[in-house]
């Protein structure tokens, strides 16, 4: 057992209370509690217990958001709530501190406890997280002779003060369990074994020196530090990944419990970058293989990714943050949505026009995982204290078991790691069918309470809805910046040749003019009508806007893997004075990697190809430069305006700032700007930044990565919201649409050799007892309060095919299906659905049946009568 048992009170305190929800107890903190550890799981006051986290960053959400994530959360089997502390929100400009609004840590961890949660709070204060800079402040760079996160003084000493900081601000809301606040671990710096590499001697000395700074502040909690296989013997190692339970080994030292701080619930994405997904089946799989080998602690990473507002995405990447998690970028859960029907807009548009896609169902993760926590706690006791074995099945077949033989107390993991390839395996002399890629929960070690791969929870489909918002008084005003492209002779800051970008905008604005003028004789110009000079500008990252003579010449950019680039396009020059003015922007600074301090962006050389003298090198010819766009001086994204002269809008101009009002859309439904029409900018709404969009930078499968924008009803008023947005390249604002997301379709995809639902059981006397009438799976569909199934839109029995909101019927379909679903689901708020193939008339001979149930259903208002 460990030895950091640090008390705040004399005695421990022993007794705790307890919340008992959904069949499962939540362990509360009171002052004098003790958080230790042993091989096994973390322990509150003696007590080994398990827990589920999930990620949810407090600045990634309106802070009206944060009690409805918390409780869907819990709702979700979660006991444990994470988020990093980002240095520079909270500290954006020396000993200047910033605590409110979205950035109230405190608020958000006092949320915490008031739902009966634990919480872990991960400092860093480099937290990588793709938020800009890692979270490190820009003036950081500022601090002379300073490197980031090794053994250097300067870096250490406003490290040490930023940690001091929060940990006493924790301290005085008395949020850490040893006063009785939720705070059971706390974090210290962030993935830092590979730096440690780079750094070498100097590495391993800042790794030690960070662990003793960390403990010395007293929290009263165990420390931990991610993905540091070699961490300070008072600090738990705990691992980053997709698959922790098959790729970590867990800590050298036996004493210490296995914890997943980070298992990655999708991909995070940046411009350029494809749709992606995990599947929810894959992630149930991991997590019980996890536990399987003696883990006790997992944190979805995210649960919820929310957005990074304004400029807060570190580089390339985009505003929606792990839409893909069991709680989608507007807090939804898979078994959590709305209503009404597809307005102006029907399912085919929506299709062709983008908005509804495979990338856009969603899978069901948050009632998948809910399933596999309710799993894993029926078997608590044998995970904790059972005698753990292993036992060969097969090729790639193999029995993991947590035994408590005088308690009979007993569970079995049956994993199958052939990706291809469906099994059974013989285990204490029964047969069990085990599917490929999957591990099946035997929660007595006879009867199999979960499998990963055959998911019971129900689906959701998420639908995106034309407002009638979109078309009333969509008037637009402009003020362009493209008429007034500066010339070198009205620009500050001049040197020789081009300066580096990050230290001349300081991480105030995206972006930066760069100017210079140059002189040409008769005798430069190409004499040939077929040639034409050409303009070759190249940068260390990330885009650019080229003007010649105040003419645009076009745009280029480079990548997330590869941000330098250059930019060559034909150009227009004249006998005398010409001007090169190119606005240089950045999408936010790197978030990874050695030497931060270090990194540039911006122009750097410029030359003029095909003069009829050779190749001109302007690039020390004298540059000016200028810091931002007039508008933001002008504060022309405010909800007034600034103090820009607006006027009548003209479309498809670059360097333009565009502005129109419009109501809130009716209901309660989230909303979102479709930015497709648009190029590359920064959109705003009453003044709030919703982040940067490139509709114009397609990927490979030739469509943004992101041109739909969450706009949080917090946001808005009831009417004359202002929507201002600057465009860089040129685009269409008019044809811009204001919707809302919908999760009208809930549906079930269960077949008859599913297992029996995890509710079927619970746990007494640490014996596994069966609550159901029976075994048999069942479908269940429910809407949310307040609304019922007003339609069955899809039902078949046999071998449907595809997904939630696109099934199709099979060879065995079964036509009597939709009328049995309809008589006992349509009206009602929820319906229960047996999967039996004499209720539907099935044909358990026909070739290729599934017996499989699938049915989709279309929730709404109850409507009212005359009479109501």
């Amino acid at each position: 057992m460990s030895l950091l048992r640090v008390r705040l009170a004399a005695a421990a305190v022993i007794a705790v209370a307890a919340l008992v929800a959904g069949g499962d107890a939540y362990q509360l903190t009171k002052p004098g509690t003790v958080i230790s550890y042993d091989r096994r799981s973390l322990m509150v006051d003696g007590q080994r217990d398990l827990f589920f986290s999930g990620s949810i960053h407090y600045p990634r959400s309106p802070f009206h958001e944060w009690p409805d994530l918390i409780a869907r959360a819990k709702e979700g089997g979660l006991n444990v709530i994470e988020s990093y502390v980002f240095w520079n929100v909270h500290e954006p400009e020396m000993g200047v501190y910033n605590f409110e609004g979205r950035y109230d840590m405190i608020k958000f961890f006092k949320l915490i406890q008031e739902h009966e949660m634990y919480a872990m709070v991960r400092i860093g204060p480099f937290v990588q997280a793709e938020w800009n800079h890692g979270g490190l402040p820009y003036w950081l760079r500022e601090v002379p002779d300073i490197i980031f996160r090794t053994d250097n003084e300067p870096f250490k000493k406003l490290m040490q003060k930023f940690v001091t900081l929060v940990v006493n601000k924790l301290k005085e809301a008395k949020l850490f369990a040893s006063q009785g606040g939720p705070i059971i671990l706390a974090q210290i710096e962030n993935e830092y074994q590979h730096m440690e590499a780079a750094f070498k001697e100097n590495g391993t000395r800042y790794i030690e020196w960070a662990a003793k700074m960390a403990i010395s502040t007293g929290t009263g909690v165990p420390w931990i530090m991610c993905k540091q296989t070699k961490a300070p013997a008072d600090v738990i190692p705990t691992c980053n990944g997709r698959h922790c339970g098959d790729t970590w080994p867990g800590p050298v030292d036996k004493n210490k419990p296995l914890l997943w701080t980070e298992n990655w619930t999708a991909q995070y994405r940046v411009f350029g970058d494809p749709p992606s997904q995990r599947s929810a089946e894959d992630i149930a799989f991991a997590v019980a293989r996890f536990f399987s080998v003696g883990g006790s602690m997992v944190n979805y990473y995210m649960y919820h990714g929310g957005t990074n507002f304004g400029r807060t995405g570190a580089s390339f990447v985009m505003p929606r943050y792990y839409d893909e998690a069991p709680l989608d970028e507007f807090g939804k859960a898979e078994t959590d949505e709305s209503s009404q029907t597809l307005n102006m807009l029907n399912y085919v548009d929506l299709w062709m026009n983008g908005l509804v896609g495979p990338g856009m169902f969603k899978e069901p993760k948050w009632g998948h995982l809910k399933d596999l926590h309710h799993a894993l706690r029926l078997c608590k006791n044998a995970l904790l204290f059972g005698t753990p074995s292993t036992q060969p099945l097969g090729k790639l077949y193999e029995a993991r078991v947590f035994e408590i033989p005088e308690q009979k107390v007993c569970v079995a993991f049956l994993s199958n790691h052939n990706t291809k390839e469906d099994g059974t395996v013989t285990f204490r002399g029964q047969n069990y069918f085990v599917p490929r890629r999957s591990v099946s929960i035997l929660g007595d070690c006879k009867t199999v309470v979960f499998s990963t791969q055959y998911v019971n929870a129900q689906h959701n489909q998420r639908t995106f809805h034309f407002t009638d918002q979109t078309v009333q008084n969509n008037v637009w005003e402009m003020y362009t910046e493209g008429d007034k492209v500066p010339t070198y002779k009205f620009s500050t800051d001049r040197s020789e040749k081009p300066l580096e970008a990050y230290n001349m905008t300081k991480d105030k604005t995206d972006y930066l003019w760069y100017t210079t003028s140059f002189l040409l004789d008769p005798e430069d110009l190409p004499s040939r009508l077929d040639i034409k000079p050409v303009l070759e500008a190249s940068s260390h990252g990330h885009a650019m806007v080229a003007f010649v003579n105040k003419k645009l010449v076009g745009c280029g950019h480079g990548t997330k893997m590869n941000k330098a680039f250059s930019l060559e396009k034909p150009i227009e020059v004249k006998v005398g004075i010409n001007h090169i003015s190119i606005l240089s922007s950045t999408l936010g600074l790197q978030d990874s990697g050695s030497y931060l301090e270090r990194r540039q962006a911006g122009v750097h050389s410029v030359t003029i190809q095909g003069l009829n003298t050779g190749t001109l090198d302007l690039t020390s010819n004298g540059w000016g430069h200028i810091v931002g766009l007039e508008g933001e001086r002008k504060q022309a994204f405010t909800d007034k305006g600034g103090e820009v002269q607006w006027q009548p809008a003209v479309f498809d101009k670059p360097l333009t700032w565009y502005r129109r009002r419009f109501d809130m859309p009716t209901g309660e439904d989230p909303v979102v700007i479709d930015m497709n029409p648009m190029g590359k900018g920064i959109l705003f709404v009453n003044g709030e930044g919703l982040g940067r969009y490139w509709s114009s930078y397609k990927h490979a499968l030739g469509r943004p990565s992101q041109y739909l924008y969450h706009v949080p009803r917090c946001f808005l008023k009831p009417t004359g919201n202002v929507l201002t947005i600057f465009e860089e390249e040129g685009g269409r604002p008019d044809a811009i649409m204001i919707l809302t997301v919908k999760r009208d379709n809930i549906c079930s995809f269960i077949s008859e050799t599913n297992p029996g639902h995890v509710r079927s059981w619970e746990t007494k006397d640490s014996q596994l007892t069966m609550v159901a009438d029976d075994l048999k799976p069942r479908a269940v569909l429910t809407c949310p309060e307040k609304k019922m199934i007003q339609q069955v839109v899809f039902a078949s029995y046999g071998n449907p095919l595809g997904i939630c909101g696109n099934y199709t019927f099979g060879n065995c379909h079964t036509p009597k299906a939709k009328e049995i679903v309809e008589k006992a689901c349509v009206g009602k708020r929820s319906c229960v659905l047996a999967v039996s193939h004499e209720v539907y008339g099935g044909d358990l001979n026909c070739p290729g049946t599934t017996a499989t149930l699938a049915v989709q259903a279309k929730c709404s208002k109850r409507q009212r009568t005359a009479e109501q």
